[in-house]
């Protein structure tokens, strides 16, 4: 039988342990593979670990439709939930598959309401004509970052961060983060560098993406106490005028720092 691995279902596999695989390759040469392989049509929904080690010593398996999904976009989200349930997964990778799982929804959402509310010329018109499903679809609220993070079990805030770290944090640091070298509180800090500045930080190992947190912050803690009163005129040009000047301070720190260790 064809069985098809689906690279971006593996994303939401946690790898096993070197001890971990090695005990299961043990059992399943012992005992043979007793639990079916689960699909959806050909495509691999849960064995994953399994399936490798038997296509490798050639141990027979069986399979199991599952009846549960009609679109790779259900596979998905029942792999997230499985996950999200699992003590093992960091606090990031939660927030990660929360964030995912609101993406889906609203895509979904979206595609139910285009496929259901066609646009027309007449805007009245095609608001009397859009299907009941569609209005209802359109009316249920979005899912709010509470609701986000009573899912993940994390903080508002820690959500936040997590979002941060997905939409700016270079590649180096979202791999520091998620193997544990520095806090999500760090990384969100470390994110709002230019990128370069990120990467080298992340190649200086943990100590230097903690220094490079640390940096940030004391600069937001010396932007937010210099800010002028708010009755002052142009306050927002003078904050970002102080931004500047404090980063072109850290800057030039940073080649002194460097001439004097050369």
């Amino acid at each position: 039988m064809n069985i098809l691995v689906n690279e971006d279902l593996k994303a939401y596999i946690d790898p096993l342990t070197a001890d971990e695989h090695d005990a299961l390759e043990r059992s399943l040469l012992a005992e043979g593979c007793r639990d079916a392989l689960v699909l959806w049509g050909d495509i691999l929904v849960d064995g994953h670990n399994r399936y490798g080690i038997c296509q490798k010593h050639g141990i027979p398996f069986q399979t199991l439709q599952s009846s549960l999904f009609h679109s790779i976009e259900d596979v998905h989200l029942w792999m997230i939930d499985q996950h999200l349930g699992r003590r093992s997964v960091s606090d990031f990778q939660r927030g990660v598959l929360a964030l995912r799982r609101r993406a889906i929804l609203a895509d979904r959402k979206s595609a139910a309401i285009a496929a259901t509310a066609p646009v027309q010329p007449d805007s009245g018109a095609a608001q009397a004509s859009a299907s009941p499903d569609a209005t209802a679809a359109s009316a249920e609220p979005a899912q709010s970052r509470e609701d986000l993070a009573k899912l993940a079990r994390l903080s508002s805030n820690q959500v936040v961060m997590i979002e941060r770290i997905q939409k700016q944090a270079a590649a180096e640091v979202v791999a520091a983060v998620k193997s544990g070298t520095i806090s999500i509180n760090a990384a969100a800090a470390v994110a709002t560098l230019p990128e370069q500045e990120q990467i080298a930080a992340a190649l200086g190992g943990r100590d230097e993406l903690r220094q490079a947190a640390k940096r940030v912050r004391d600069t937001k803690k010396r932007v937010k106490t210099d800010t002028p009163d708010a009755g002052e005129a142009d306050s927002v040009e003078a904050l970002q005028a102080r931004i500047a000047e404090l980063l072109a301070e850290n800057a030039s720190l940073r080649q002194q720092l460097a001439a004097l260790t050369a």
